[in-house]
């Protein structure tokens, strides 16, 4: 891994290079939703193509169990949309929850009462704006507009909405990401960093090399992780500002890599 990490800062001006094939001493984490997963109008609706969750296994099993997902998603949908990966470790709700290598649970705190004041006030805004969609996600509230069919209008219309919401909702933050808002519980609350963070604390990801692969404004907080730590911070897609740097163009790209890996180590086997 000597050599690897690259220590300067990369810009638009300053193409980031692809990574190379996980090596041995990694600990992997993944997004999902437009990093392992091309994006699709409603969560639900998302593809997961023949053979990733095969090959995510395979990987895995190389990195000796040293892989999870971590998601904006709750573990519960993380493993209806990938029945076959209910064992790996996870973060869910971009930390609130996780499971650990063994199966142990972290769950997320309970909703406050207001919230679902807010939801129907959400979905009655949301009703205004074809294309848009509202979806609970345990205390977290999102709002997508990705499907708008006036994306710009129905982004205006949820901001300020959530804006005006935080006086029901004082200890709530609003978090922006790719077409979405999201109103989640904010103070000491963990953030896909955290969520690293632990799962580097202990096996099997303990004393390993980090690398996070992600595409949102949310995983950002992951890669400054990353960084401090000499791993590999990964940017899926060509959204700037970003500390990442390293690059992969799409999903696609990112389940070419992975299937790579997974030859590779077959054939070394």
């Amino acid at each position: 891994m000597e050599g690897l990490a690259r220590t300067d800062t990369p810009d638009q001006t300053t193409p980031r290079p692809q990574p190379p094939l996980p090596a041995r001493d990694w600990a992997l984490f993944f997004d999902v939703d437009g990093c392992l997963l091309d994006f699709a109008a409603h969560p639900s609706d998302v593809i997961v193509p023949e053979g990733l969750q095969r090959h995510v296994l395979k990987l895995a099993s190389m990195l000796d169990g040293a892989l999870a997902i971590v998601s904006g998603r709750a573990i519960d949908a993380l493993d209806e949309t990938f029945p076959e990966l209910q064992h790996l470790p996870a973060a869910g709700m971009h930390g609130l929850e996780r499971r650990e290598i063994h199966g142990q649970r972290t769950h997320a705190p309970k909703p406050p009462a207001a919230l679902d004041t807010v939801l129907a006030e959400a979905i009655h805004v949301s009703s205004a704006h074809p294309g848009t969609l509202v979806e609970r996600k345990g205390p977290n509230l999102a709002m997508h507009w990705r499907a708008a069919t006036m994306p710009e209008l129905a982004r205006d219309a949820f901001r300020a909405f959530a804006a005006a919401t935080l006086r029901l909702l004082p200890d709530y933050v609003v978090q922006g990401g790719d077409m979405v808002l999201e109103l989640r519980p904010g103070g000491a609350t963990p953030d896909k960093g955290d969520a690293v963070e632990t799962f580097l604390m202990s096996p099997p990801f303990a004393g390993r090399v980090p690398v996070f692969v992600g595409d949102d404004l949310t995983d950002e907080h992951a890669f400054s992780v990353v960084n401090e730590r000499g791993g590999l911070s990964v940017l899926v897609g060509a959204r700037e500002p970003s500390v990442a740097r390293w690059h992969l163009a799409d999903p696609a790209s990112v389940r070419a890599w992975i299937a790579r890996a997974a030859a590779h180590d077959g054939a070394s086997a």
